[in-house]
């Protein structure tokens, strides 16, 4: 695989009602790839402090395996993000996170989401339920995405600009928020809108 197969292009948008979009995902003939599934991130950072400020992801993901990500070099036009993307399956999440823990990374952020995952031709499309909302990822060439987006109806919805700490980061500034994780524990009992935050 060369470096350029490795390159991330998406876009994300704020789709409230994710039972909607399934709803046309299944209307154009898109195939379910992976049901709703709990996934849980641990974001780290090294004793520099270095990674989050130069743009860097090192991210160990927990759902029905486990995977180390590496994500670099974002760049965005028109809602939709391009970047370096290196990931490998673990074989034991806990021993990968005390590998890193042993490197001198610490977790700076754990994140919690439920996913579900369709194909549609080249294109993967997730659906995301976030401790503050819910979201639409279309990963393809961008060409596919643009249409994907008009073919289910997509345009009218937000494109969201950052990832989903970037956002969760904005939110806890905004309402003043304390907690380091993005869990839904943490959320519990919190009434977020989006559309009047971000």
């Amino acid at each position: 695989m060369t470096q350029h197969d490795m390159r991330e292009v998406e876009v994300k948008l704020h789709t409230p009602d994710l039972a909607q979009v399934q709803a046309a995902l299944e209307a154009a003939g898109a195939a379910l790839k992976s049901p709703r599934v709990f996934e849980r991130n641990l974001r780290y950072e090294n004793a520099a402090g270095t990674l989050t400020a130069g743009g860097i992801v090192l991210r160990l993901r927990q759902d029905e395996r486990a995977r180390l990500t590496y994500k670099s070099g974002e760049s965005s036009q028109d809602g939709i993000f391009r970047r370096f993307e290196a990931e490998v399956v673990v074989s034991d999440f806990e021993t990968m996170d005390l590998i890193l823990r042993r490197l001198g990374y610490t977790v700076a952020l754990i994140y919690e989401k439920f996913r579900t995952t369709y194909a549609l031709g080249d294109a993967e499309i997730v659906l995301d339920e976030l401790p503050y909302g819910n979201f639409t990822e279309i990963e393809a060439d961008e060409g596919t995405i643009e249409r994907i987006v008009d073919d289910l109806g997509l345009a009218r919805y937000r494109r969201m600009s950052g990832s989903y700490t970037d956002i969760f980061a904005e939110l806890k500034w905004k309402l003043g928020l304390a907690m380091r994780d993005c869990s839904f524990e943490s959320f519990a009992g919190l009434d977020v809108d989006l559309r009047d935050l971000i």
